[in-house]
């Protein structure tokens, strides 16, 4: 798990006059509204006595702690402690972590991390939302493996033969291969690719006649980020759906994901409840495959999996991995679970670039090797 990246926290549409607390990179947060609709997230440890903002309520534009009454604004400054009375000097090291948001595509995103603007890695731009001729819709759901691998799934040119019926043939096809891939995309934060595949008919009239169009289709997936990846069918004729895996790892092998489709033909809404059906099939399929695989996380050296020509847009992504653990930006899991229970930490914010006193730790992080990103970025 890394910070320093855009994590989705919750569809836009479900953030209400209540706080929420979210758990992700495993760490507890609280988001809440306030009474502008502006979206916040904060760490949700109280710094008095450690309390969970997010069991507490929204007092105008700040969250109120259940356990004592402090109020801390979207800013993450303390701006009430009622036990000092009527207009005290609330000392600056109150201040709680909050973190950049973020609301675009029905989702509100928080940055998290303490890098400044011009450093932060990008999000994945959905160019077709909220234009004329193309519909979404949006699937949340939980699962029980690695993040990491749920991108690498995504990327995987081969996997669709054997894993989605409606996609390959089952392995059936003697001639298959997976052929040659068209690159794409930014070297630095996330690549991607397209390629021909072959597939069968689709299974009803409906969806027949999209499929139809072309024996020859065309699929292209690419990541921004350790966490957030596109896939782009393309079945002919002008017919095509985009889809957006947003996803936010609530602790090494669990993970938060929002699939928000984009398609350009059967536009009725009427439609939406068949198009999440059908996604939420292919989805169950490679949850099944997923939540079995062994490892359950990312092996850290790529020999102890045999990798074939196939594995290159995976090996690609694995190499941008590494070249943020050198960045220094990988959360020391194991230091993490040992403190379990002892010490409250907290995602560094932007605002400890600023003010050097802080009651909450800053996550525990492995080690960095910036000559090594300095060799990567050279080459």
């Amino acid at each position: 798990m890394y910070i320093n990246f855009w994590y989705p926290v919750v569809q836009s549409t479900k953030l209400e006059d209540k706080p929420q607390k979210i758990r992700m990179l495993g760490q507890d947060f609280v988001v809440f509204r306030d009474t502008q609709g502006n979206a916040h997230c904060l760490a949700d440890t109280c710094v008095h006595r450690g309390g969970s903002l997010a069991k507490g309520k929204i007092n105008g534009d700040c969250i109120q702690c259940p356990y004592h009454g402090w109020e801390f604004n979207g800013a993450g400054e303390c701006q009430r402690i009622p036990s000092l009375g009527p207009n005290p000097k609330i000392p600056g090291r109150t201040r709680t972590d909050a973190y950049p948001v973020e609301e675009k595509y029905g989702l509100v995103f928080a940055f998290l991390g303490d890098l400044a603007p011009e450093d932060r890695p990008p999000m994945i731009e959905m160019p077709e939302f909220g234009k004329e001729g193309w519909r979404a819709t949006w699937t949340e759901f939980e699962t029980t493996f690695n993040y990491e691998r749920s991108i690498e799934n995504g990327l995987d040119p081969a996997h669709n033969e054997f894993v989605h019926p409606t996609h390959g043939f089952s392995g059936a096809n003697e001639e298959y291969r997976v052929n040659e891939l068209r690159w794409l995309g930014d070297p630095v934060w996330g690549e991607g690719f397209f390629h021909k595949f072959n597939s069968p008919e689709a299974d009803d009239s409906e969806w027949a006649k999209m499929k139809k169009a072309s024996s020859d289709r065309e699929v292209g997936s690419g990541h921004i980020g350790p966490n957030q990846i596109w896939t782009y069918i393309r079945y002919g004729e002008g017919r095509a759906m985009h889809q957006y895996l947003y996803e936010a790892p609530i602790d090494a092998t669990h993970t938060r994901i929002w699939l928000v489709n984009m398609r350009n033909s059967f536009l009725e809404p009427e439609l939406d409840d068949k198009v999440n059906a059908r996604n939420w099939k292919v989805v169950s399929q490679d949850i099944g495959v997923l939540e079995n695989l062994h490892p359950k996380l990312t092996p850290l050296n790529n020999t102890r999996e045999f990798m074939v020509p196939a594995d290159e847009p995976i090996l690609r992504y694995r190499d941008k991995l590494r070249n943020w653990d050198a960045m220094g930006w990988r959360i020391d899991n194991d230091a993490l679970e040992s403190s379990e229970g002892k010490i409250a930490f907290a995602i560094p914010s932007p605002g400890r670039r600023e003010h050097k006193s802080w009651v909450l730790d800053p996550i525990p992080l492995v080690p960095g090797k910036p000559e090594e990103v300095r060799k990567s970025q050279a080459g």
